[in-house]
């Protein structure tokens, strides 16, 4: 597979709690030069992102990295995140409500902020390596319901990154119009065309962008 096939699926990534204006900066520059589907930034950035590149494609992260605020704080996240030019909302579930079985708070959750996100890309983050098996079939059927557009592995703050296991089985539980996106550790190109190939439309990473400028 072709690199820029590669980063034409990549959401070019900088959320990090140190990062700075100089560095988002750097993150748009690229993602302008190297045509990656996104950004993905802090909500701060976001904003003054807008104005540095308005026709760049803008996501940021809602509920960011552990997911249990409350849903009114996400949902006021995500309005105004959308205010300030974000193009793409990657939420994180509560995943203590998960574990406690209560699907209808989860569901619910993420179809709050479907109705905030509109014509925008929502994604779903469910931080599998927190997750059983069963969890993660369970989030299959909660974000197909919710019409997300996109479930999410991780949100690369927890104890492990996407994998190979987890996209494979989400492309077989998600319904039929929910894409994949499998975000933390995806190091190589390697990696990267076979997570592509197993199902993931979407790439959560920074490395691939660094791969490319070594390359040229």
């Amino acid at each position: 597979m072709d690199i820029k096939e590669i980063l034409s699926k990549c959401d070019h990534t900088l959320l990090l709690q140190t990062a700075t204006w100089e560095e988002i900066k750097q993150i748009c520059d690229d993602g302008i030069k190297y045509k990656t589907a996104s950004v993905c930034i802090p909500q701060c950035y976001v904003a003054p992102a807008h104005i540095y590149k308005p026709d760049l494609n803008i996501c940021t992260v809602i509920g960011f990295p552990n997911g249990n605020m409350t849903t009114s704080a996400k949902v006021f996240e995500a309005q105004e995140a959308i205010e300030n030019g974000a193009n793409e909302i990657d939420m994180v579930i509560n995943v203590g409500k998960l574990k406690e079985k209560d699907y209808e708070y989860v569901e619910n959750e993420i179809k709050a902020l479907r109705s905030i996100s509109n014509e925008k890309i929502l994604k779903v983050i469910i931080e599998t390596c927190l997750l059983t098996e069963e969890e993660k079939i369970k989030m299959c059927e909660l974000v197909t319901n919710a019409n997300a557009d996109y479930i999410k592995t991780s949100t690369g703050f927890s104890t492990a990154g996407a994998t190979f296991e987890d996209i494979e089985l989400f492309s077989k539980h998600v319904g039929p119009k929910v894409k994949i996106k499998a975000a933390g550790g995806i190091s190589s190109l390697d990696d990267a065309e076979k997570f592509i190939n197993l199902g993931a439309s979407r790439l959560g990473t920074s490395r691939i962008v660094k791969i490319a400028k070594e390359m040229s």
